[in-house]
């Protein structure tokens, strides 16, 4: 037992130790690094994400959520075996992007409105990009092509969808054994009333039970929203220091000639290997990276959307972190953003003569 914990832990504590040697080894580069991560957080992501975090955790004082819950039943249960409360994850994580959806499911397992089960799948498909990055940042910013957005958009949030629809069978036979407390115990469900009205009696009941005036609701909000954003602040400027020491001890390069060999294989561009290995551990550097490789821009677009649904390392450690004090697993996560990459991929090739520029 021990030594098959040890291998792990061994392991994790070479890569720590290296990563340090490197860091005093390459001081300049280190420091750089690091404010590169700390500029993409203040610059995009705390102005980005931080209205999201105060709003979703007001919206859930004001019961707001159990508003939508109700009302969102009938479509989410059928569809992607989820309570009508989740609608409201969905619609916040696509519209706020990564890695909002996680937060507000950990935060519906907190108040016991979803199962264990229930959040893998719910996480699993609303870990998407937001709009805003996806057109702006991507498709102007990057590509320099507005025209390319449709495409993108169709083939990254179409997928999302499709692993929810996949995501129903996690977890086949699952029942919910113990009754959480949320808007389908209220009385109002009990008796023939109309929908709407059920709706706004849950959301009154939600309130009544989180029993916070404003003021301390709003401070709370923002007490929270804020050590949120140093976490995610924190892991962006960790990976960018990793990316860094990695590449100039030549691990980098080392799996661009594998993805190479790979894409040689399979007929795909080989210097788009650059932008799918920059992927894999941040997304803003992978986009970047597939915008200018040159390669003609339906491969450019495919490997961008791979790297939007992927979502990168730092992404999924942002996740993990913020589930940390959930039973919600990593692996349900972990394969469904897989597969979305490749289910984006194959999108934007099948819907190129259809939405292409």
């Amino acid at each position: 037992m021990l030594r098959t914990l040890a291998h792990p832990l061994s392991l994790t504590a070479m890569s720590a130790l290296f990563i340090t040697w490197l860091m005093a080894y390459y001081p300049a580069e280190t420091l750089h690094a690091s404010l590169r991560g700390l500029a993409i957080w203040w610059d995009v992501l705390f102005p980005a994400l931080f209205p999201f975090f105060v709003i979703s955790e007001l919206l859930l004082g004001f019961g707001i959520v159990h508003f939508f819950g109700k009302l969102l039943d009938p479509f989410m249960r059928p569809l992607f075996r989820l309570p009508g409360i989740g609608g409201f994850v969905v619609a916040m994580g696509y519209m706020s992007g990564y890695p909002v959806g996680a937060r507000l499911t950990a935060q519906l397992w907190e108040q016991r409105l979803i199962d264990r089960t229930e959040g893998e799948r719910l996480v699993a498909f609303t870990t998407t990009s937001d709009p805003v990055f996806l057109i702006g940042a991507v498709c102007i910013g990057f590509f320099h092509n507005a025209a390319l957005a449709p495409l993108l958009a169709a083939a990254h949030y179409g997928g999302g969808l499709i692993i929810g629809l996949l995501m129903r069978f996690h977890g086949r036979g699952h029942e919910r054994h113990e009754s959480a407390p949320d808007t389908r115990t209220s009385a109002a469900a009990k008796v023939r009333r109309s929908r709407l009205y059920a709706a706004l009696r849950a959301m009154h009941e939600a309130r009544l039970l989180d029993g916070r005036q404003l003021g301390k609701l709003l401070q709370d909000a923002v007490g929270s929203a804020l050590r949120l954003m140093i976490v995610v602040g924190g892991l962006v400027v960790f990976f960018s220091v990793v990316l860094e020491m990695l590449t100039h001890a030549g691990f980098v390069e080392g799996l661009t000639e594998l993805l190479r060999l790979l894409f040689q294989l399979i007929g795909l561009p080989q210097p788009l290997a650059d932008a799918g290995i920059f992927g894999l551990f941040e997304v803003t550097l992978g986009a970047r990276s597939a915008g200018t490789a040159g390669t003609g821009l339906m491969h450019q677009a495919a490997i961008a959307a791979w790297i939007l649904s992927w979502g990168g390392l730092s992404v999924h450690a942002q996740i993990v972190s913020l589930l940390s004090r959930t039973p919600i697993r990593y692996k349900p996560l972990l394969l469904s953003r897989l597969l979305h990459g490749f289910i984006s991929m194959l999108l934007v090739y099948l819907l190129w003569d259809t939405l292409g520029p």
